[in-house]
């Protein structure tokens, strides 16, 4: 029914007896809003769709005002069993969740089945209006950059094209044009994002540093880079500990990440220098002048869209898993991924050649540490179509 599997979820979950607002946050262009209408398309029941992602300004009285068109048609329509309210892009009406407890409440204690859900591509501020106010009311559903299977099966996208693309459904129909295809990127995902989006989470002080930080990010990804380097590339007179909030905020609007080096100790972890990841290739590509070919043909840098790629799979498959994803360097030998459940390790290497290396990283790293699985992806272990198609939790069985 869904292109998605979420939202086979999310359908499934609107039968049930029981209320829980259903919330879907991620990234901007990751089909949350499309795959809301679908799923509106599907249902039979009362039901509206409204958005605060609009050039006119919203209010609380806005909320209520939506809410209660759900509400009157339940009212009229005694043979519904349920009403759907789905609410986008919420968080940029301030002070959304209070409102959202009252009327949810008002519902709950009167017996109106209007069942909610809510979408966000700002996560951190989306979860901040929820701990604060609807603890025990919700449900929270990550909805991630799209792999390679789903890029694949919704648009014949064949490898090498999401290596280099990477997985944004809306900008899929635009690739045949490169020039068209980067615009897009740029314009409607990182300009919108770094501008809007992140300027809702938190003050800024230095919004020119948070952009010169995702460039770097963009550039460097795969890296491990000190914070101490970071500000010396960035020639900001601003302080390690503001680079790694912007960080932070980058990773949670789905642009940019910065890993943790595996210690087994969390205190070691978080003081760690981080690894630059681009949680989507596209990011990468669309930032520079270089077409798929010219890529394709520089082992170097497409090396380092190969181990983006399968660094991106893994973080944003990892989301909601119970999976942590980190990288692990010692002794002048580095390892490229480390996924952690429990007491189970997965070490993940990348090598996009095809002359045969040796695996310094892996084998000190398993000196160090009781290894549960070892894994070689690329060139002389697992193809990377088939690594890119496994899910995440299929490496811990």
């Amino acid at each position: 029914m869904y292109k998605r599997p979420i939202y086979q979820e999310i359908y499934n979950r609107l039968q049930e007896p029981r209320r829980f607002i259903q919330v879907l946050t991620g990234p901007r262009q990751t089909g949350k809003t499309t795959g809301a209408r679908q799923l509106l398309e599907t249902v039979k029941d009362p039901s509206a769709y409204a958005t605060a992602d609009e050039p006119t300004l919203k209010d609380l009285t806005w909320i209520a005002q939506q809410w209660e068109v759900v509400r009157s048609v339940l009212e009229r329509d005694t043979d519904a069993v349920r009403g759907i309210l789905i609410l986008d892009e919420i968080q940029k009406i301030p002070g959304w969740s209070e409102i959202v407890k009252r009327l949810w409440d008002e519902d709950s204690a009167a017996g109106v089945p209007l069942h909610v859900v809510i979408l966000g591509s700002s996560p951190l501020l989306v979860q901040q209006g929820l701990t604060e106010s609807l603890a025990g009311r919700f449900e929270m559903n990550y909805v991630s950059h799209w792999s390679y299977p789903e890029m694949q099966n919704a648009f014949d996208m064949d490898l090498d094209e999401y290596v280099y693309y990477g997985g944004y459904p809306g900008a899929a129909g635009l690739i045949q044009d490169r020039r068209r295809w980067a615009r897009y990127i740029v314009d409607a995902l990182i300009e919108t994002t770094l501008s809007r989006d992140i300027l809702l989470m938190t003050r800024i002080n230095k919004p020119a540093l948070l952009r010169r930080l995702f460039e770097l990010g963009c550039s460097h990804s795969g890296q491990i880079l000190s914070y101490q380097k970071m500000v010396g590339q960035l020639q900001d007179a601003g302080n390690t500990t503001t680079l790694a909030h912007y960080l932070n905020l980058l990773s949670g609007a789905g642009l940019l990440t910065g890993l943790s080096k595996y210690a087994g100790n969390h205190v070691r972890q978080k003081a760690s220098s981080p690894k630059l990841l681009a949680l989507n290739t596209g990011l990468m590509t669309a930032t520079n002048h270089f077409t798929l070919e010219e890529m394709r043909r520089d082992g170097d840098k497409w090396g380092r869209l190969v181990e983006t790629v399968v660094g991106a799979s893994l973080f944003n498959a990892a989301v909601g898993e119970n999976i942590n994803v980190y990288y692990w360097s010692g002794r002048n030998r580095e390892l490229d991924f480390v996924l952690e459940s429990g007491e189970d390790i997965v070490a993940i290497e990348v090598k996009s050649t095809a002359r045969k290396q040796n695996l310094p990283g892996m084998t000190e790293f398993a000196k160090h540490f009781p290894v549960t699985r070892k894994l070689l992806v690329g060139s002389q272990g697992i193809l990377l179509h088939d690594f890119l198609s496994t899910p995440i939790k299929s490496w811990f069985q």
